[in-house]
């Protein structure tokens, strides 16, 4: 081939490069356009300051050392409490469905049960991980995670057990003006209301990976080995990478000022988070289709991890910095 012809050709590769980067119909459906770009140069540019702080400082990960971001008392396991209490607030939630299924509670008052027990579970892990100084910023991060998930899933629990009471009284009221039995009316083989509440059931619901409660979920025929075992691996795998960039850069950092000038912690940690609040406003009220998606996805790349950056510069300076510079 010529230069010519080659030239061309390269040209010709580059813009298809282009073109598939900026189009809809390339490999990433849930970006648009230029969103495709930004994920790949955002990708490229930490892959170069990686490469750097390794050049510059070596390998720094610790396969040990990874034990102490769970585990800081080997003898008080806080998080993993946490967890395990967890159950009790799933146990009550389903007592309360319970006993409104019945007739043996008023929906007043399994409403105010539910809201106490729905306030607990976002009050009660907070207080803990900003009380108890035995528990680690990434067990308070699991232990968190575990009760958002469990508060979203639960207030769902109440809400559709409530649709289908509400659904019942319907049925009931509409059989009995005609005179005719009220039937529930569900397939054969499906579970009607109130034969879901069950223990098996509710368990089923919090581990299955959704956050909306149904009575019956949709299942294929059989379990997909192969897809579970590839998901697990590539969660293990993923995680793995994660706590080795993360000890990699707070490695290299740790040696970035000295003992004598120390960063003051910031007071303003809410400073990311307040911007959503004006920015949602502005979003819904000016942004419509892409340029709304555009703006959605850059606030949540600049605010939350800003806010988080924040959060790990200040566990640093007081749990780190300040006890070496007292030594």
């Amino acid at each position: 081939m010529d230069p010519g012809s080659r030239g061309i050709a390269g040209g010709m590769g580059c813009h298809r490069l282009q073109d598939s980067l900026f189009s809809s119909d390339s490999g990433f459906s849930n970006y648009r356009g230029v969103l495709n770009w930004c994920v790949v140069m955002l990708i490229l540019s930490n892959a170069r300051l990686f490469l750097e702080n390794l050049i510059k400082y070596g390998i720094l990960v610790d396969p040990i050392q990874v034990v102490s971001l769970f585990v800081k008392d080997p003898y008080r396991w806080p998080a993993l409490c946490l967890i395990i209490v967890a159950n009790v607030f799933a146990v009550a939630a389903f007592q309360v469905e319970r006993r409104l299924a019945v007739g043996a509670l008023s929906e007043r008052a399994g409403l105010l049960l539910h809201a106490a027990n729905l306030l607990t579970i976002l009050c009660l892990p907070a207080a803990v991980a900003f009380l108890l100084e035995s528990i680690t910023p990434v067990g308070s991060v699991l232990a968190l995670a575990v009760y958002t998930i469990l508060f979203l899933k639960l207030f769902s629990y109440r809400d559709v057990n409530l649709w289908c009471r509400q659904r019942r009284a319907r049925v009931k009221a509409k059989a009995a003006a005609v005179g005719k039995k009220a039937s529930g009316g569900a397939a054969q083989g499906a579970v009607s209301y109130p034969d879901n509440l069950t223990y098996h059931d509710l368990y089923y619901f919090l581990f299955a990976p959704t956050l909306c409660y149904e009575l019956n979920f949709p299942r294929s025929p059989r379990i997909r080995k192969r897809f579970l075992l590839r998901r697990l691996l590539e969660m293990l795998f993923f995680t793995q990478l994660q706590v080795g960039l993360i000890q990699q850069v707070s490695g290299a950092g740790r040696g970035v000022g000295s003992p004598g000038r120390q960063p003051r912690p910031r007071s303003g940690r809410l400073q990311p988070v307040c911007p959503q609040i004006p920015l949602a406003w502005l979003v819904g009220r000016f942004f419509r289709g892409n340029y709304g998606n555009a703006a959605v996805w850059l606030s949540l790349i600049l605010g939350q991890p800003v806010a988080v950056l924040m959060y790990v510069h200040d566990y640093y300076v007081l749990h780190c910095e300040a006890p070496a510079a007292g030594a």
